[in-house]
Parts: structure tokens; sequence; C-alpha cells
């Protein structure tokens, strides 16, 4: 059964974790995932994903940052998520379109319809089954960075931040059927059983097709 689920979120939010939790459920039910992240997933993606983090750095304009993470996803989801969803299994990943429309979009200021037809080109129409985003405060996010050394985008200021986050928010009231909307500051387990249940409708619905 093929299913794909993307986690999208501020800084600090939990995304990473939850993208672990959700893999370790599906694959004790018995379920083959595969579990990947944007930037990355690839041996090119992680190249990106490493200069892209860099802070100190040349500077990169948000129009070559929107290519530097086109290029990334165009290899992802030739090299991985559609030969995985062609094998059945499930793909779990740590960001995906929405994070460009939040970040390059609402937070850089790009034009969204460009941003859109870019998307589109990189991923040649693929769209996640489910959109899984964990809504938190930008200060609380920021804080729980404070003891790593930031990067390229969580050393943004807070209205760049702000402005991420509401940009969130309005794509997930736009389409509630394909996105679900969780409290990022929930404990850990609470989190864990929302996203579950969501997931258990798509798989319930998926094996009555």
């Amino acid at each position: 059964m093929s299913l794909f689920i993307v986690f999208e979120g501020g800084e600090g939010c939990g995304k990473s974790t939850q993208t672990r939790a959700l893999c370790r459920h599906l694959s004790r039910d018995g379920f083959q995932v595969v579990l990947t992240r944007e930037p990355g997933g690839t041996r090119l993606g992680e190249r990106v994903r490493r200069y892209l983090k860099q802070t100190n750095e040349t500077p990169i304009s948000p129009l070559a940052e929107l290519f530097l993470i086109a290029t990334a996803r165009a290899q992802l989801v030739s090299e991985v998520i559609r030969p995985a969803l062609k094998q059945k299994r499930t793909v779990i990943c740590d960001r995906f379109t929405p994070s460009t429309l939040a970040y390059q979009g609402y937070g850089r200021g790009l034009d969204m319809d460009a941003l859109r037809e870019v998307n589109d080109i990189a991923t040649d129409g693929l769209v996640p089954d489910l959109i899984v985003l964990l809504d938190i405060p930008v200060e609380d996010g920021l804080n729980r960075k404070k003891s790593k050394e930031s990067d390229r985008f969580e050393s943004e200021s807070v209205a760049f931040h702000t402005r991420v986050r509401r940009g969130y928010q309005k794509m997930a009231k736009a389409d509630p059927k394909r996105w679900l909307v969780v409290d990022g500051r929930l404990p850990r387990k609470a989190i864990e059983k929302k996203v579950w249940e969501r997931v258990g409708i798509l798989l319930r619905r998926e094996s009555h097709a």
C-alpha cells in the first residue's frame, strides 16, 4: 500500500521526531516505509542541503535558493519517492513543496504563482496524500534551537519566521482535506496519537479502494 505523507512546520516544531515515530509505527504494523527529507535524501540533495544550511558564507539570493531546492527536490522525486511509491511503499518526507511556498514565498516574498510552477516541474505533478503541519509559535520553536548552532534559515528574523508560520496556516486552512494541523507544543506522544489517527483513516480508505 503506497501513501505519500509529508511533515511541515517552522523551525523547532518537532518534524524530525514525528517522522521517525510514524515510520516506526507503520513498520511495526508490517508496512514497507521509506523515510526521507528535504533538501536531501540523495547524494546530490545532501550536498545542496549542506550548502543551504551554512551561514556566513557566500550570500544566496532568494531566486538562487529556490532553484537549489528545486534541483534537490527533482532528484529526490525521481530517485527515491516515485520508485518507492511504484513499489507500493509508504513514503514519509520531512518537508516538501509546501516548504517552498512558506519559506521562499511567504517568507522571502517570491511570486507564488511562479513558485507553484517551479514546484510542479520539479515534482512532475506529484502531491502528498497527507500534509501534517506541526504548528508552534515562532518564539517557542526558535527557543528549542538555541542550544544548537543556527543555520541559514534559523538565523532569519522573527518577522521572517512569523510570515512563514502564517503562510503555513493559510495553506492548511485552504485545503483541510489534505492537511492535518497539530499543536506542536503538545506532548510528543499526544502528537503521535493525532497523526496516527489521521493516517489510520487513509490506510482504511486505501484498503477499501
